[in-house]
């Protein structure tokens, strides 16, 4: 997602504590850019090297912030950033350098090629550490109203129609809410999709351009959605969440399957409460099931 930010933000002072050696993952504003925490200007002002998805957003967040780079290196590493540069930064690394890396916008790693060097220094037992802070996946589930206490994120959906519908068919089943993230050209495709394979009264919300001027929460059932969108020109960054599946209607056979799996390892009454809220039945019902067999 990617960051828009004021000039006429204030800037910020640094701490003085010294940057301990290791890679240190920094969260970026989704766009506002008061949304970066103390703790990331404190890190991008102190650390060695500064590594970036896109250098000059970077650099001009720390303009923003008044944090000076001080003849520091500024090295970009993308998707397009081949072995070498992964060496390269290593390297620093081995050689006890605090090295700081932002995403364009966010936090990295999701949907960020930070992933690899991440994983490459996780590997190395290299120290690592994350100044946490803006995710526009987690700010879309705040503001969308659906369940939190679950949840997936499954990233950009396939833009071939085929290959997006089994993508929307894998997930159709998730007992959590889902959240992707996509683009606004792509948008109206998706929901049409959405509509077929998860089903028109799904409910569903559509954000865009999370903290930014034109910010947008749009929210309702899919089909409703679906044409909604289908009207109007989309701008901006986006993020679709969607409903957990409905949970299925439990029978006789699917009620006495699960407690006889159940069983073989609970007690009866265990094996009651867990099948009861598992399938969402009356565990009176579920207990008296569960003594029949367990005496079968």
């Amino acid at each position: 997602m990617r960051q828009t930010a004021d000039p006429a933000e204030t800037s910020h002072t640094p701490g003085l504590r010294a940057i301990p050696p290791g890679l240190h993952l920094v969260s970026t504003p989704i766009g506002a850019a008061r949304d970066i925490t103390l703790r990331a200007l404190d890190v991008l002002a102190g650390a060695d090297v500064l590594v970036a998805e896109d250098t000059r957003t970077l650099r001009h967040l720390m303009e923003i912030h008044g944090i000076p780079l001080g003849g520091r290196q500024v090295i970009a590493y993308h998707d397009h950033s081949g072995e070498g540069q992964m060496q390269r930064l290593l390297g620093l690394l081995a050689d006890g350098k605090s090295v700081a890396y932002a995403s364009e916008a966010g936090t990295p790693l999701i949907s960020d090629p930070g992933f690899e060097l991440a994983r490459a220094v996780a590997a190395l037992g290299l120290p690592m550490s994350a100044a946490p802070g803006p995710c526009a996946a987690i700010c879309a589930l705040t503001l969308s109203g659906l369940p939190s206490d679950r949840f997936l994120f499954a990233g950009f959906p396939p833009s071939a129609q085929g290959a997006r519908r089994s993508f929307l068919e894998e997930l159709a089943a998730v007992q959590a809410t889902l959240i992707l993230y996509e683009s606004p050209k792509r948008l109206a495709a998706l929901l049409a999709e959405m509509v077929k394979t998860l089903g028109a009264t799904r409910q569903a919300v559509v954000c865009r351009e999370l903290t930014k001027r034109f910010e947008e929460v749009l929210r309702g059932p899919l089909a409703d959605l679906a044409e909604k969108v289908a009207a109007r020109e989309i701008k901006g960054e986006i993020v679709v969440l969607v409903d957990r599946a409905p949970p299925a209607e439990a029978t006789e056979d699917s009620i006495a399957a699960a407690l006889d799996l159940a069983l073989q390892s609970m007690s009866v009454k265990d094996a009651a409460t867990f099948v009861s809220q598992t399938l969402g039945v009356s565990r009176k019902i579920v207990y008296k099931t569960a003594l029949d067999r367990s005496q079968g």
